[in-house]
């Protein structure tokens, strides 16, 4: 431990910022934004000031890497303390993904952690920052917190900056300041790496891809996952060197939006669709996302999240005790809803943000059963009560659990195409697909939503050609079962009378302008039917859509950004 003299704290008088409220994510802004005098100071200053009894505890402290992660560390530093904080566990050089973050957090009975990411939104000096609180569970912070955050930025008047020299990060090593303060710089990759290897059959992994020949590409965009993928998959599981790729973390992203889909993880569909690899997957910004591909074959998210679950206590040792409950974001396909009926679980769907989620996993954790939660959200975020977020790494190896558990004693391979169709053939298919459309104007945007919300009274009943009458249009409004919260305005659902749907929805993940994002869902059960191209399959229901909606009218868009 190095010792360093006590500090000097000084008080730096401030005022409000507008723009200052965080969304389903934490606070999102441009670089410059953040950059600006007072603008990070202010939040945090703000956050700890909403925070009660913070004397001599315990904060964790990281990001993903982005431009401004290592100047954004070390305000942070002086502020945690200027406010007193006893010790903050930061990660080498900076770097901690953002399920890592809850699972040292919860690992250590840290009285909470600050996350610094805008997760898979682009980095670089002229790209998105972001900054986000995990509370003492490892969970993103509730709304109750996240209000009286934003309260105290109305009201700001001074933050408290202790005078420290700047922290080397790019040692493992602590700092004591005196006899109130001390930094320790942590090993970003030791305690997740022990905690998936506790959750997963790393034996049986390792096994399986040392005697076959299936070949994995896992590729971490340059986001905060190249920190643990050479350890995880090769050095722990034994894979090729190669097998992992843009596995250094970079203040841009090495120019890649880190986003897993098929559209900015095109690098990674290319290889896939070579036939050379036979499993690929993609994670996002912070590491919390992923994407599961096969040889020349896509997972949708839905129904990586549906098979993860029917297949979870029977492969991964975490689930041997059996599953309690399936959850869902309401929309995600309900693929997941009908493995939990055939499995005699229940199932959950809430709304959009995984600190839903999180209150759902406390239940059953309270309840005595733990290791029993799965949830899933169709933006390509999979997890389950190990931590509080959703994880990345956790899908790909929960994947990988299970395509070497079916291969035990199969003399071929059991692909990932064959594990998906086999489950339709059980479950029938949920087809699914969503389209975003990126920075729309905001206006227009706005101006859209408010006409689908004027169309609920009168377009049940309605009927549109094969696809039946609409049964149900409403603004989704979740009533929380563990806490009796109220959530509204969660997205707007028009179901026909067989259940398909479409779904509209604003993000509130990116930091300027407006997304908006078009769900459509169709279930099918005969068997003739379950391999077709789901964008075929959908067509009727995404063309009445975006009739229904004038979306070109209000956007003019007339196409999506993002296609999934």
């Amino acid at each position: 431990m190095t010792s360093h003299p006590a500090f000097e704290v000084k008080s730096i008088q401030t005022q409000p910022i507008e723009g200052q409220k965080t969304g389903t994510s934490g606070l999102r802004k441009k670089v410059k934004v953040f950059q600006s005098p007072n603008y990070l100071a202010n939040w945090v200053q703000s956050l700890f000031n909403s925070l009660k009894d913070l004397k001599g505890k315990t904060l964790v402290l990281g990001g993903d890497g982005r431009y401004f992660n290592k100047e954004a560390i070390q305000i942070c530093l002086k502020l945690a303390a200027g406010n007193k904080v006893g010790k903050v566990l930061v990660g080498h050089n900076g770097i901690l993904s953002t399920p890592a973050v809850s699972c040292i957090i919860r690992k250590y009975k840290a009285y909470g952690g600050i996350i610094l990411t805008a997760s898979h939104n682009p980095g670089g000096p002229e790209n998105d920052f972001g900054i986000k609180y995990n509370t003492d569970n490892g969970g993103p912070a509730p709304e109750s917190v996240t209000n009286e955050i934003y309260k105290h930025t109305l009201n700001i008047k001074e933050y408290h900056l202790a005078q420290l020299p700047e922290i080397d990060l790019s040692k493992i090593a602590s700092h004591r300041f005196g006899n109130d303060f001390e930094v320790e710089v942590i090993d970003s990759v030791k305690d997740y790496a022990e905690m998936v290897s506790s959750i997963f059959d790393f034996p049986l992994i390792r096994s399986f891809l040392e005697k076959s020949k299936f070949k994995i590409l896992i590729d971490s965009l340059s986001g905060v996952t190249g920190a643990y993928t050479q350890h995880i998959f090769c050095q722990m599981l034994g894979a090729p060197a190669n097998s992992v790729t843009n596995n250094t973390p970079l203040e841009d992203f090495g120019g890649h939006h880190p986003d897993p889909n098929l559209t900015y993880a095109h690098d990674l569909v290319k290889a896939m669709w070579t036939g050379e690899y036979d499993f690929g997957c993609a994670s996002d910004g912070d590491g919390d996302r992923n994407m599961i591909l096969g040889k020349k074959f896509f997972v949708n998210p839905s129904d990586s999240l549906a098979i993860i679950g029917a297949n979870a206590q029977e492969c991964i040792p975490y689930f041997s005790k059996g599953l309690k409950a399936l959850a869902r974001s309401m929309p995600t396909s309900a693929a997941s809803d009908r493995v939990a009926k055939k499995l005699g679980v229940a199932s959950y769907e809430v709304p959009t943000g995984w600190k839903f989620f999180g209150n759902l996993m406390e239940k059953y954790a309270n309840e005595g059963t733990p290791q029993s939660v799965i949830c899933g959200e169709e933006s390509f975020g999979t997890g389950s009560d190990h931590i509080r977020e959703k994880d990345g790494i956790w899908a790909m190896l929960a994947w990988l659990n299970i395509v070497a558990y079916k291969n035990k004693n199969s003399s071929t391979i059991i692909s990932i195409e064959d594990i998906c169709k086999d489950h339709w053939k059980s479950y029938g298919r949920n087809y699914f697909s969503r389209y975003d459309y990126e920075e729309c104007e905001s206006a227009g945007a706005n101006e859209l939503m408010n006409h689908l919300t004027s169309l609920q009274g009168s377009i049940v009943g309605k009927s549109f050609g094969d696809l039946g009458e609409i049964s149900l249009a409403d603004d989704f409004q979740y009533n929380d079962p563990v806490d009796g919260s109220v959530t509204k305005n969660q997205g707007l659902r028009f179901v026909f009378k067989d259940g398909s749907r479409f779904v509209f929805r604003l993000s509130g993940t990116g930091s300027s302008g407006a997304t908006i994002r078009l769900y459509v869902e169709k279930y099918e059960s005969s068997p003739d039917k379950l391999f077709n191209d789901p964008q075929d399959a959908l067509k009727p229901l995404i063309q009445v859509a975006l009739e229904v909606s004038k979306l070109q009218h209000y956007t003019g868009r007339t196409s999506p950004t993002v296609i999934t």
